[in-house]
């Protein structure tokens, strides 16, 4: 596993494609489960260790996942979260070429229990919510463009759901609208994940390289790290 970042208070990984944050069922792969193990035995932890999920990705998703290691960087990475103060940046590979080299998308989605995917509805729907996110244009290549994905809420599926509404639906993502295949998971990798340090005066900027699975072309692009480094 890629560790991006470990100290007493945070334990923060470069999720690979297929894996699940928490909640496996058989046959899945388990983040939660493997840090905890990790845990348990580089330090020698008997019986049950804690590791608090901080914000999730999803299983076809890859890149930057924190952890907590004490329930207090939990309680503060949490409110952090809440108060949208966690920087979030996604890159994404997308079917086609974008309207615009840069652009701020809007949209209300529908998440219902019994549904699959996340709906775009028409304002103010009931029990819909806004979804905010800024896109811009940073590299093209086989008639798909690289997109660097900053978001402004955190709703789920809101990335895959809003680019499939702009017409450029990320590749390899069948389930909104992608009708190319990918190598592992789909093209959707949490590039950067900068928030403060629960328990010290810094603030973290951790950035993840993309899996070797994507085009060699767009993983030697400059400013992606080749190696992971605690910044």
């Amino acid at each position: 596993m890629d560790i991006l970042y470990e100290d007493n208070h945070l334990l923060v990984v470069n999720k690979p494609a297929g894996w699940v944050v928490q909640g496996a069922t058989a046959g899945q792969k388990s983040l939660l489960e493997w840090g905890r193990n990790y845990i348990g035995v580089k330090y020698a932890k008997p019986g049950n260790v804690f590791l608090g999920v901080v914000s999730r990705i999803d299983a076809s998703v890859t890149g930057v996942v924190p952890f907590a290691r004490t329930s207090k960087a939990a309680s503060r990475l949490s409110e952090q979260l809440r108060s949208r103060s966690i920087q979030k940046k996604y890159w994404a590979l997308v079917e086609g070429r974008v309207p615009q080299e840069t652009s701020n998308l809007e949209h209300w989605l529908l998440r219902r229990e019994s549904d699959l995917i996340t709906r775009i509805v028409p304002p103010n729907t009931p029990q819909s919510k806004k979804a905010i996110l800024n896109y811009k244009r940073i590299a093209s290549i086989d008639h798909c463009d690289l997109l660097e994905i900053e978001l402004v809420t955190g709703r789920k599926h809101q990335i895959r759901a809003q680019l499939q509404a702009l017409g450029n639906p990320i590749l390899g993502d069948q389930r909104y609208g992608s009708t190319r295949r990918f190598a592992e998971g789909i093209a959707l990798h949490c590039r950067q994940l900068q928030f403060k340090h629960p328990t010290i005066d810094k603030t973290l900027a951790l950035e993840a390289r993309l899996p070797d699975s994507w085009p060699e072309q767009l993983i030697n692009l400059p400013g992606l790290p080749s190696e992971s480094s605690p910044s």
